[in-house]
């Protein structure tokens, strides 16, 4: 197995969570590498002899002044999900192969989605809030009537990597499942049904489309208020599916529930109703690889490190006429 030149292109902060001791190990065995070597900036970055970029978070994009001073540059391997934000058309039009650790990405996306579910229709943190500041019991049958898991309807919108993987997760429970997507062509073993449809049929909504023109605000003020009462939106994909203000305000009737992981803009202002409203969960864009969750994202980007030096294709190649559908 040859050893290619790599360069580390990622922001130091993500170099520093990412590239542990036993990732740096096996990286400087795989490539040829000066693992303390991160470029932030291509400015000024020698770029002659490399022939891979090992990217992440922080990445800058590689345009085509950047790829004139990298005649080698043959591979992008990026270890994180989408590279959209650093891969450009002169990447594709160079034919660079690359490679995405989304695959690796989406567990945890999934795994943040699969709770929040369970929890939403259990009322979990409903009930906790009420018993934390009454410290009594209650009757929570007559608070929640028919509250629980059993055969409710979750649906699912987007068939992308992450919404696949959810539906996998779901499999398990006693659980109705929907999914609502244009190009889905292939049966997923749940119903496939319109949008509008999904909406209106389902305890919770779940979004994991990819944020395009064409999704933009795909939740909006009329499907906002085409949820049954008592439903529960989740998201954890992009705050520009939703029209915030729409969402708001018929959150403001207590009338639904929201678990939302991305706004729009990404940190809502300090004066945004969603921090106090009792009936949202907002957490600060967590669903994906954190902490410990990085290790399963070096693994794979290095097992495509590894497909590469052995002349392999890779095995979570991107294709660039896919990400016109995908995050």
């Amino acid at each position: 197995m040859r050893r290619p030149k790599t360069l580390i292109a990622m922001s130091a902060d993500v170099a520093r969570r990412l590239i542990t001791p036993p990732v740096r190990e096996r990286l400087t065995a795989i490539t040829d590498v000066d693992p303390d070597l991160v470029v932030c900036d291509f400015a000024g970055a020698d770029l002659a002899e490399t022939e891979v970029l090992y990217t992440s978070w922080g990445c800058p994009p590689v345009t085509a002044e950047v790829l004139a001073g990298a005649p080698r540059l043959s591979a992008i391997v990026h270890a994180a999900g989408s590279v959209k934000h650093h891969v450009t058309d002169a990447c594709w039009q160079r034919g660079i192969k690359v490679s995405s650790a989304a695959a690796a990405n989406a567990e945890p996306v999934a795994e943040y989605t699969l709770a929040a579910i369970l929890f939403a229709n259990k009322r979990v943190l409903d009930i906790a809030h009420i018993y934390r500041t009454t410290m009594r019991g209650h009757d929570w049958d007559a608070l929640y009537p028919g509250f629980g898991n059993y055969r409710r309807t979750v649906g699912v919108v987007g068939a992308s990597r992450i919404g696949r993987r959810v539906i996998e997760l779901l499999r398990p429970f006693e659980l109705e499942v929907l999914v609502a997507d244009p190009y889905l062509t292939e049966d997923l073993g749940v119903a496939h049904v319109p949008l509008d449809e999904l909406v209106a049929r389902s305890d919770v909504v779940s979004l994991h489309a990819p944020s395009l023109p064409e999704t933009r605000h795909l939740m909006n003020a009329a499907r906002l208020a085409a949820m049954r009462d008592g439903a529960t939106l989740i998201n954890t994909a992009r705050g520009a599916l939703v029209d915030q203000d729409a969402l708001v305000a018929e959150l403001s009737t207590g009338r639904i529930h929201a678990v939302i992981d991305v706004t729009e803009p990404e940190v809502p202002p300090p004066g945004s109703p969603l921090y106090r409203l009792p009936n949202v969960l907002l957490t600060p864009h967590i669903a994906g690889s954190l902490g410990g969750e990085l290790a399963r994202m070096a693994d794979l980007s290095l097992g495509e490190l590894a497909r590469y030096a052995r002349g392999l294709p890779f095995e979570h190649g991107v294709q660039a006429d896919a990400l016109s559908r995908s995050a």
